[in-house]
């Protein structure tokens, strides 16, 4: 019976046992981006930056988290879908006020209001044309 052959060191030893490197761990950084972006986009709704802009972020990054994490290829499948859930409502309230805002800029009321202002010479005049304004807002 013969002995297999292994491959020598160069001391004549046999080559010593090492074991297998550890995996690598996987992790996910758009799902905790779309998580990071959508809280940060839920607390800053009212401004447009915040709201609109870091909402919008954090839903194509949990789109994209929630991908890989589909594919087998990263983990914390649950925290994209949280980090989408949040960047939209911050992203819809932020865009709801957006809205809100422009069509009461835009409005006769506001246009009414303006006018009176301008033509409003003493404090007391200006605030008339503020009361005015209260009331043509409330109906």
């Amino acid at each position: 019976m013969s002995m297999p052959d292994y491959p020598h060191q160069a001391d004549g030893g046999a080559t010593p046992y090492t074991a297998p490197e550890p995996a690598p761990a996987r992790s996910n950084p758009l799902a905790v981006a779309a998580l990071v972006l959508g809280i940060i986009a839920c607390l800053l709704f009212w401004t447009i930056a915040g709201g609109i802009v870091l909402g919008l972020l954090a839903v194509v990054l949990g789109i994209m988290g929630i991908r890989r994490a589909r594919g087998g290829r990263a983990p914390h499948r649950t925290m994209s879908i949280v980090g989408v859930v949040l960047g939209a409502l911050g992203l819809v309230v932020s865009t709801v006020l957006v809205v809100i805002g422009v069509s009461l800029l835009n409005s006769d009321e506001f246009d009414n209001f303006g006018d009176c202002m301008r033509q409003a010479d003493s404090q007391s005049e200006k605030d008339q044309c503020a009361e005015d304004f209260s009331k043509d807002v409330e109906n």
